[in-house]
């Protein structure tokens, strides 16, 4: 911020972002300030709600200096208001300046936590700004003294249910169902025992899934399956405790599953499974990191972390022979049946999936899965430390026989700090230059970083 001198003492000068999308300014004594509402190069009045030593953290209360970037919420429910949604935090900042200020994010925790500068900065990936979250979780409340039920995302930094009546980060036909779920519940004999309904769109099914903590009647089976009849698409699942537990009310119908259409494939899925929250993107990150990572039809490569296929199926339209890896042998046989599917219908390279504990890798264990010369990987927030320290040590103990590290190496992530970490082990212990990294905006309006990183081996 240009002269600082000029901006009174009852006042602020903003200067940054942080990771919660709070604006950054500092007193003339040093002290931080977090300032939730405020965006940089703003001059702003604000009221401090908790102090500490070194830093407060405030509410926005006046902007007297707007910037450039600022622009007016779309959804009517988002603000800094008592009751207002937290489902978003920036739908006050510009979607490009979101970008730019996640890029920066990811550059950042690149170089401070990893000491790695990647030579290239991708251009990120970008799609639609609204109707693009298919999947989440709302929250059910009865609440008494209102006579009403809420469903939708919690308050802003607050337990309670807020009272949405429209949300634009999920598709249209799922914010028009908000109302009507609310009148559904208000209705049953179950309107105190079901905390929550689970959204999981797919290309031809809107999933919901009820958790209930006690088993519904005889009527409330009837309404469950009177309003599917009412809103046509809508699939009710049931889950009276946990995940595994989750069960289809009615068989019949369109399966739940997505397609990845430039590759020929299709992935059923549970509404329950994990999957990318954004369909348009993650078609355009499939394609991308395929292209960064170039399967030729005499490679091997290994798909660490696999999940359901997602991206091990289509390297299998690509590759030699692919080996998909995850941590649980109940998902590794979903991979497998989604894998039987896929093969009927197209040839598929030869392909296999396995469960390993990928937080407790060996060396031995890399040895053992086989030389590939090219990885994918695709790790939860946890990031793939144990991955890429079994790569470092054998490369400090000058490999094994038979056996060499991959030519290259396509990295996911969901988190920047894991990220930055790992790709330090990479580049300063295991022999790899990272050539190149980007941003993908998988959830705008959200301080989530997601990116992709590409790591060639430097001998």
């Amino acid at each position: 911020m240009k002269d600082k001198e000029s901006v009174p003492a009852d006042r602020l000068a903003v200067d940054a972002l942080d990771l919660e999308a709070q604006g950054v300014a500092r007193r003339e004594d040093g002290k931080v300030v977090f300032i939730d509402g405020a965006l940089p190069f703003e001059v702003v009045s604000a009221q401090v709600m908790r102090r500490k030593n070194n830093w407060e953290q405030a509410k926005l209360v006046e902007v007297h200096r707007e910037s450039s970037q600022r622009v007016r919420p779309q959804c009517p429910h988002f603000g800094l208001h008592e009751g207002a949604c937290g489902g978003c935090k920036m739908q006050h900042l510009h979607p490009a300046a979101q970008v730019a200020m996640k890029q920066r994010v990811l550059e950042d925790n690149l170089w401070h936590l990893g000491k790695v500068k990647p030579e290239l900065v991708m251009r990120p990936i970008e799609g639609p700004a609204w109707g693009y979250r298919w999947r989440a979780r709302f929250s059910v409340r009865h609440v008494r003294k209102k006579e009403t039920v809420l469903v939708g995302f919690h308050e802003r930094k607050s337990r309670y249910v807020a009272d949405i009546r429209e949300c634009h980060v999920v598709p249209g036909h799922v914010s028009d169902l908000l109302l009507p779920l609310r009148a559904l519940i208000g209705s049953m004999d179950a309107i105190e025992t079901c905390p929550q309904i689970e959204l999981a769109c797919g290309d031809e099914v809107t999933a919901l899934v009820l958790r209930h903590l006690e088993p519904l009647s005889t009527g409330d089976l009837a309404k469950l399956r009177a309003f599917a009849q009412e809103h046509p698409g809508v699939q009710w699942w049931l889950q009276p405790k946990g995940p595994d537990t989750v069960r289809l009310l009615d068989e019949g119908g369109p399966a739940l599953g997505y397609s990845l259409p430039e590759f020929g494939i299709d992935m059923p899925f549970r509404p329950t499974d994990f999957t990318q929250v954004n369909p348009h993107i993650n078609r355009v990150l499939v394609s991308t990191a395929l292209r960064l990572l170039d399967p030729r039809r005499d490679e091997r490569v290994i798909d660490w972390f696999c999940g359901l296929g997602n991206f091990t199926l289509p390297l299998a339209t690509r590759a030699r022979e692919v080996l998909g890896i995850e941590g649980s042998e109940a998902l590794v046989a979903r991979s497998r049946q989604n894998l039987a599917l896929n093969a009927a219908r197209r040839p598929l390279a030869p392909t296999t999936f396995a469960a390993r504990n990928l937080f407790e890798m060996a060396p031995e264990q890399l040895v053992a899965d086989g030389a590939a010369e090219k990885w994918l990987v695709d790790p939860p927030r946890e990031g793939a430390f144990a991955l890429a320290k079994a790569l470092a040590d054998l490369h400090q103990q000058a490999g094994a026989e038979g056996w060499q590290a991959p030519r290259r190496i396509v990295y996911v992530s969901c988190n920047p700090a894991t990220l930055a970490r790992d790709a330090g082990l990479l580049v300063h212990q295991a022999g790899y230059r990272c050539t190149a990294a980007g941003v993908v905006n998988m959830f705008p309006h959200t301080a989530h970083v997601e990116s992709i990183a590409v790591f060639e081996r430097a001998d």
